[in-house]
């Protein structure tokens, strides 16, 4: 797939990103991934995706902030969208950001959907539900997210009620290897059926029916770290007048230390 690409963006990372959390303030692109590879032989992953699985995710991870920084480890000011690429109606909306009266109408969490989640700093606990569910757990607004593995080509249920979360189908994307070799390959996940948010902190916003498309790799980092990298696609019409692109680096953890659930903010 795309290793040789990830290993390079690594390489550069970790001297970025000294330890989770820390990084000195800089001017962030927010831009990230680029063309995906082709689907693997994914047809049966909806009946046996955890034995499956083109890469291992379960597990702790922590985020390392390596990109963004001013417009993730605090909420920037009204008016900063620096790398989003909002149309006028996005700029309009923004505007009008007010973290008071989203406290008020008890919608703490608008930052914390799914098309922002991954950017938001703190831990996630990676576990299987059963064969073919996948639960990602944040520490982070003490969110949950389910991806669900199943045929090529399905989607959302239609009786499916929005949530800050979605509705998110999962397939495995498996690289081709040489015989013998060890399955590799990565984590494709769309979400739809949103509930509309924020993509950052400070108002930036997606509607109800953005589409977020996402891919997971593992990648050992030159000093053996493993980090998963989440490649994020959002588009959504309403709002941005190009689909807008991040990649989110997290370092695998040994256990739950520093496991620290904390509730939804507005500010």
């Amino acid at each position: 797939m795309r290793q040789s690409f990830y290993k390079a963006l690594l390489g550069a990372a970790c001297f970025l990103a000294v330890a989770a959390y820390a990084q000195p303030p800089a001017g962030g692109g927010g831009r990230g991934g680029g063309g995906r590879g082709g689907r693997g032989g994914g047809g049966g992953a909806a009946q046996n995706a955890r034995t499956s699985a083109a890469i291992d995710m379960t597990g702790y991870w922590v985020a390392l902030v390596t990109e963004d920084w001013r417009y993730r480890m605090v909420t920037p000011p009204k008016g900063s969208y620096g790398g989003v690429p909002m149309n006028g109606e996005g700029r309009r909306v923004a505007a009008e950001w007010d973290p008071a009266k989203d406290e008020a109408a008890g919608a703490q969490c608008k930052s914390y959907g799914a098309a922002a989640l991954m950017r938001v700093p703190g831990r996630l606990h990676i576990t299987w539900d059963n064969d073919t569910t996948m639960k990602i757990e944040t520490d982070a607004g003490t969110q949950t997210r389910v991806f669900h593995f199943a045929a090529q080509g399905a989607a959302a249920p239609a009786d499916s009620a929005p949530s800050w979360q979605g509705y998110s189908v999962a397939e495995w994307e498996n690289a081709a290897v040489a015989r013998g070799a060890p399955r590799t390959g990565d984590l494709k996940v769309v979400t739809t059926r949103m509930l509309p948010g924020y993509l950052r902190k400070n108002g930036v916003p997606y509607s109800g029916n953005a589409v977020l498309t996402e891919y997971y790799d593992r990648i050992t980092a030159p000093n053996k770290d493993q980090w998963l990298v989440v490649t994020t696609e959002v588009k959504d019409p309403q709002y941005l007048s190009t689909p807008f692109t991040t990649t989110t680096h997290f370092k695998l953890m040994a256990d739950a230390s520093g496991w620290d659930p904390q509730p939804c903010s507005a500010k």
